[in-house]
């Protein structure tokens, strides 16, 4: 009956010769060309989860009392959001097990697009043609930490309620349009009414759709240009030498389906994440230490820290401090990771096309370039929990904070150059531990493999 239903549809459509041709597409085997595939899988799960909570979550502030199994919060007035939160973390089955996965697997989304995007910039696989699929990855990961501070959000607990007043505070200090975007955002002062159902809609149909369409115009970029793949025996910039798409390779993905759900499974079961039955709900007065917000804004939030109390005035307007530190500074990492393709080539003199990569030792100043941009973005987000450093090691706040602004100049200028050294040494070195002669060789499987020659 299958075979039967192929040939109607291949008779009507003429997919046979399409189907034959793609699943003999190569794919290389080294194991970095599959941390894509991570993101796109963790975004499967947060679909899924993501789905389920939707089905209990009340997106609205209105006053209740809450009266549930968290005796502590009886009696105390909260929003229906809050109390659908509660709800879903102690009387909805699997309830608690959903939200914890869901929350482990957007950390795992973000985390696995900004390694994959590392290993994009230091093999140098931006690089012309490839320049279209590097501003997708950029959208990508904004839309994800977008998405992320979004979804955690919602509850309106006193962690998510401080980090939108926060969030308002940032867009408002924006010149000119700030207090447009606030309104868009609000529909008035903070805290409205319309504030959580406008960022369920968000957080549910549009920015999830966005990224739906970027992953599908990424995926169709790379299927069209084809894959790059490492220098060696018998790669050229005119082939790709590696595994068909089936079976082994999509034996390999479908391996790594499953290790990616038993892990965010295990985590979401095992391992606690935003309890926010102890936080409490939302109250503009009240404060609570240590609660931090996610690592994925918390280099926003500690470049806000570490920002200098600065005010201007231009022509009539007043620009306060937060707009320098948190949306001058962000805007001029994003300009500098989006023009990264453009930059390189204009450095190196290179403007051909490149399907082979490069070995990150092998380009000093690139190398020392993604290290220190690395180091700058992990000072600001070991900043956001200065509070939290002082409590603990009894060091003022003011010290610390004077450290982590000599870290981010300093440490990022130090970062670059012991990067660039150590690389110009590799380089010089050149590879350790690798046959000085290989036989590439077609297996059985369809694929290739190198056998040291003595």
């Amino acid at each position: 009956m299958i075979e039967r239903f192929a040939l109607w549809l291949d008779d009507r459509l003429g997919t046979a010769h399409f189907v034959t041709k793609a699943l003999r597409k190569a794919f290389p085997d080294h194991w970095s060309f599959m941390l894509g595939e991570i993101n796109a899988y963790a975004f499967l799960i947060l679909l899924a989860t993501g789905t389920f909570l939707a089905l209990f979550f009340r997106a609205s502030t209105a006053d209740v009392v809450y009266n549930g199994p968290f005796t502590t919060l009886d009696g105390v007035h909260v929003s229906e959001a809050y109390a659908s939160t509660l709800d879903l973390s102690s009387t909805v089955r699997a309830g608690l097990l959903l939200r914890q996965v869901h929350h482990w697997a957007a950390l795992l989304f973000v985390a696995g697009i900004v390694v994959h995007m590392c290993r994009i910039f230091f093999t140098g696989a931006f690089r012309k043609p490839r320049e279209i699929n590097w501003i997708v990855g950029i959208a990508l990961f904004a839309l994800a930490l977008f998405e992320g501070f979004t979804g955690y959000s919602l509850p309106d607990d006193l962690l998510s309620g401080t980090g939108l007043r926060i969030a308002d505070s940032v867009i408002m200090s924006i010149p000119v349009v700030g207090t447009w975007m606030s309104f868009l955002m609000l529909d008035g002062n903070f805290p409205t009414d319309q504030m959580i159902p406008r960022l369920f809609i968000t957080h549910v149909f549009v920015v999830p759709a966005a990224i739906a369409a970027l992953i599908a115009v990424h995926l169709a970029i790379v299927w069209r240009q084809k894959h790059t793949q490492f220098p060696g025996p018998g790669r050229t910039e005119r082939n790709v030498v590696g595994s068909p798409l089936f079976p082994r390779y999509a034996a390999k993905s479908v391996a790594l389906l499953m290790a990616v759900v038993a892990v965010t499974f295990g985590l979401g079961a095992f391992v606690q994440i935003n309890p926010i039955w102890l936080w409490g709900p939302y109250q503009p007065w009240r404060i609570f230490s240590p609660v931090q917000p996610d690592w994925f804004v918390g280099w926003e939030e500690g470049a806000l820290r570490l920002g200098p109390p600065f005010a201007a005035r231009f022509f009539g307007d007043t620009i306060p401090s937060p707009f320098w530190s948190a949306v001058l500074v962000p805007a001029i990492m994003g300009i500098v990771l989006l023009c990264a393709p453009w930059i390189d080539a204009a450095l190196r003199h290179d403007r051909s096309s490149h399907h082979l990569l490069d070995h990150p030792r092998n380009v000093p100043a690139r190398t020392a370039a993604g290290v220190a941009f690395l180091t700058f973005a992990i000072g600001l987000t070991l900043a956001a929990s200065d509070d939290v450093q002082a409590r603990y090691v009894h060091i003022s706040i003011d010290a610390i904070v004077h450290a982590y602004q000599g870290f981010c100049v300093f440490g990022t200028i130090a970062a670059f150059l012991v990067t660039y050294a150590i690389a110009k040494e590799l380089r010089a070195r050149g590879a350790p531990g690798r046959p000085s002669r290989v036989r590439v060789r077609r297996n059985d499987r369809g694929g290739f493999d190198e056998e040291p020659i003595s």
